[in-house]
């Protein structure tokens, strides 16, 4: 059969008449298959269970699977190369945290350049609470910097690794409060629990989840929490605001990212089922009792945050000679 200009055009015409135009055509048809949705973090902890908790409502709003890959290490690095590396059809996204603010100030030259992520929508974050050994001295933020001027050594804080979020925080109040003071890490919050109750740490800022049945059982005090207004999660405590020190606010924080060139039209929508998932009350309740307030943003938001995140952490993390381990 001979095959003429015009017969080929009119099967062409058909083909997209029906649907079986290429993706590349027919974005909205995005998802066609399985979403992946990848953690910095090992399974259990709250960035992958709130990611878990939001994944389970894009399934029901997208009408696809999406599945959540834990890849942990190397302070979130792993995870943030994976995903800019990744290709980028929207079947691939990072659920950020705190870390990718200041992996380069920390680290130097990184697997990755930040152009090689985009924002798609900020989701939580984690206050940190300012916390002691019920046993300790001191009452508030000013019995606790008091104590810490009259050792020789200031004050030591345990932390869940060097360079997180609760580490730099500690640095922050060190220098506003001026009074020296040594960062003990270790290997996440248990570790550093155990420190503070035995009494060889003066003070850790943890997430109130994890610290609340010492707090409960009356094993830890909470002096106050590094946020601007009080935190819903727990209203008691005071912000360091209100106690003498307006700039020591900090949290851990999580958002959604895709590769660089995603097409726009899948970030939007993307965008705009997380903002009505965090919306939901009962999705509000569920992170809530993870120690998390919902902060959904658009991906305008959510890069304007990153960047005054990793302009005001990298000032502090030069200021103070720190580096990455």
């Amino acid at each position: 059969m001979k095959v003429t200009r015009r017969t080929l055009l009119g099967s062409v015409a058909a083909c997209f008449a029906a649907g079986c135009g290429s993706r590349a055509f027919a974005q909205g048809a995005w998802p066609s298959r399985l979403v992946r949705f990848v953690s910095p973090y090992g399974a259990g902890g709250a960035n992958d269970i709130s990611l878990r908790i939001l994944t389970e409502q894009l399934e029901r709003q997208l009408g696809q699977q999406c599945i959540v890959e834990n890849r942990p290490g190397a302070g979130t690095r792993l995870a943030n190369e994976a995903v800019a590396r990744a290709t980028p059809d929207g079947y691939t996204f990072l659920y950020a945290a705190a870390p990718y603010a200041t992996a380069e100030a920390l680290f130097g030259k990184l697997g990755y350049d930040r152009k090689d992520l985009q924002p798609v929508a900020m989701a939580v974050i984690a206050p940190l609470f300012l916390i002691t050994s019920a046993e300790a001295p001191f009452k508030n933020l000013q019995d606790l910097i008091a104590y810490g001027k009259k050792q020789p050594n200031g004050l030591t804080f345990a932390s869940p690794g060097a360079g997180s979020q609760p580490h730099l925080a500690a640095e922050l109040l060190f220098r506003d409060a001026g009074v020296k003071g040594l960062n003990v890490p270790f290997r996440g919050d248990a570790m550093s629990y155990t420190e503070l109750l035995a009494g060889r740490v003066d003070a850790t800022l943890t997430a109130i989840s994890t610290a609340l049945p010492y707090i409960q059982s009356g094993k830890f005090r909470v002096l106050g929490v590094a946020s601007v207004d009080r935190s819903p999660i727990y209203p008691d405590a005071p912000t360091l605001r209100e106690q003498g020190l307006p700039n020591v606010i900090a949290a851990g924080w999580y958002g959604f990212m895709a590769p660089a060139a995603t097409p726009r039209s899948i970030v939007d929508r993307l965008q705009d089922k997380i903002v009505r998932i965090l919306a939901d009350p009962d999705v509000k309740q569920k992170l809530f009792g993870q120690g998390l307030e919902v902060r959904g943003s658009t991906a305008a938001e959510f890069g304007t945050f990153i960047d005054a995140e990793t302009s005001k952490w990298g000032q502090l993390i030069r200021d103070a000679g720190l580096k990455g381990e």
